[in-house]
């Protein structure tokens, strides 16, 4: 089979030849630049750039030879074959490796060893301190609103036509010239998009003290996820295998909010814009939500979520025979293959070849599974716990 028609069958919950593997097809599937560059000096790899697409979470574009070498099946449409090389800009890690970062992306010290991010207004949106591994948001831009009619000309944005252009050539490219499957970064997020407006603390009180105000605030954002999904869509929908929604509403020991409050006021905004993409592509519903979020699955498959990352069996009431044995036959599990908390950065990679080889008696019968790790592989792991985990998917990966 090749690799696109692998990871179809998946999703149509059927047995392929192997479980497909994924790393790096999105920003929650993928690997921290100081452990791609370990990974690659553990392999011999010498040749190519470490490119750092995602400036917050610091991670690497995946590249050629790692795809080969693990037998990855699905690449994405937002960073493979990305911006040219004159796009970029040395950089030097916190650990003192190099890598490049997008030329747009210009961090300036702060003056204590660490670095700031400012807009162009020169409000400072992100900031990393001295050793912190990623850049973190601090600017929350309807923080100061008290009422709805204060939001009322907020434009919460449109795609260009520029970047849908890009991404429709893109597509195109992957579709005609390789046999991956496409995942389509899309998005969507709701409540993490309320939190980063309003502040993660501002926006849960919103909801429980200002539920006329928060109601507002997500029909807008809703409004205009719709307007650019179905943009979206026409440019790539044709193309793209899944497309990836995220909204994190769990925590290590319980969903964020309760099923109610996620009824009243995150399901409605869910449901528009995850049966929107059914109805108007191929492309599966992918819905990044870590912690745990079991008592919220229910109501996701009703929104329509068909794939859920990244399975953090590790949170509480995420046990993975529990999530195969109710769930099994209504989601796709895409995640969970390995635990990055407590196997991955500490484990032997005898002990992580284990781990794998019983995630994937748990996960992959009747087909339904991906293989990937529980979110992105940390800065911290071992590299030869890496190659491990993914030699070992790959070894036990036959049905």
């Amino acid at each position: 089979m090749t690799s696109r028609e692998r990871v179809l069958a998946a999703i149509r919950h059927q047995e392929p030849d192997r479980v497909p593997i994924d790393l790096g097809a999105m920003g929650s599937t993928g690997i921290h630049a100081i452990g791609y560059n370990k990974l690659k000096a553990c392999l011999g790899i010498e040749e190519g750039q470490t490119r750092v697409y995602d400036t917050m979470q610091q991670l690497a574009e995946v590249e050629q030879p790692i795809l080969d070498r693990f037998h990855v099946d699905v690449v994405s449409l937002t960073n493979r074959f990305g911006a040219a090389t004159g796009s970029w800009k040395p950089w030097v890690l916190p650990d003192g490796s190099d890598a490049f970062i997008p030329l747009r992306f210009n961090p300036e010290s702060d003056g204590a060893g660490g670095y700031v991010v400012k807009d162009s207004r020169g409000n400072v949106v992100m900031r990393s301190t001295k050793g912190c591994l990623y850049f973190e948001p601090c600017y929350h831009e309807l923080a100061p609103m008290k009422t709805a009619a204060e939001f009322e000309d907020w434009n919460p944005g449109l795609f260009s036509d520029q970047r849908l252009d890009r991404l429709h050539a893109r597509a195109d490219l992957l579709h005609e010239n390789t046999d991956y499957a496409i995942m389509g970064g899309f998005g969507g997020q709701v409540i993490e998009r309320g939190q980063f407006l309003r502040g993660w603390d501002q926006f849960m009180m919103d909801m429980a003290l200002n539920p006329e105000f928060t109601h507002a605030l997500l029909d807008k954002l809703t409004k205009y996820h719709l307007a650019n999904l179905k943009r979206y869509l026409e440019a790539v929908g044709d193309y793209i295998q899944i497309i990836s929604m995220g909204d994190d509403m769990g925590t290590q020991s319980a969903s964020q909010l309760s099923p109610a409050m996620y009824r009243e006021f995150i399901k409605p905004c869910h449901t528009a814009l995850y049966q929107y993409a059914r109805e108007h592509s191929d492309a599966a519903v992918f819905l990044h939500s870590c912690g745990s979020i079991y008592n919220l699955i229910p109501d996701l498959i009703e929104a329509g979520v068909q794939i859920l990352n990244p399975v953090q069996t590790s949170a509480a009431d995420m046990d993975p025979k529990r999530l195969k044995e109710e769930f099994g036959d209504k989601l796709v599990f895409w995640g969970g293959g390995c635990d990055t908390q407590s196997v991955l950065p500490t484990a032997t990679p005898d002990q992580v070849r284990e781990h794998v080889r019983e995630r994937m008696e748990i996960f992959k019968p009747g087909g339904g599974f991906v293989f990937n790790q529980i979110h992105n592989v940390q800065a911290d792991a071992p590299p030869e716990n890496v190659v491990a985990m993914l030699d070992a998917a790959y070894e036990f990966a036959a049905y």
